[in-house]
């Protein structure tokens, strides 16, 4: 039986990535690995994500994607634009049932957040 997942970006710079998820998406840091560091673990609420250097990873920085899903879309967009994130999209309810926006990190992989509409 599955019972989670944990999404891993490959990133260019693992440190400067580190910087740009504490500090513009709100991550909070879980671990460290390596010196220099070459791998981050990072967890906001109950959603985790790591980051690998492209040194130490078999696939190109900035091809990676995750949706994560949240209370209030809206509220989220606000602060992501707050703190300076790299906003893709404004939030617009979509056809599919989500009312959702994007944003990319500084390699270009991609967050989607969303909140299921009525």
């Amino acid at each position: 039986m599955m019972r989670g997942s944990t999404t891993i970006f490959t990133v260019q710079d693992a440190r400067a990535s580190l910087a740009y998820y504490r500090d513009c998406v709100g991550f909070d840091i879980a671990f460290e690995y390596g010196t220099p560091t070459f791998y981050v673990g990072l967890c906001s609420g109950e959603v985790s994500l790591h980051l690998v250097a492209a040194a130490q990873a078999p696939r190109p920085p900035g091809h990676g994607a995750v949706s994560i899903f949240v209370d209030d879309v809206d509220a989220v967009h606000a602060d992501l634009v707050r703190r300076g994130a790299r906003i893709l999209n404004s939030p617009k309810d979509q056809d599919y049932g989500l009312r959702d926006f994007a944003i990319a990190d500084i390699d270009g992989n991609m967050i989607f957040f969303g909140t299921e509409t009525k």
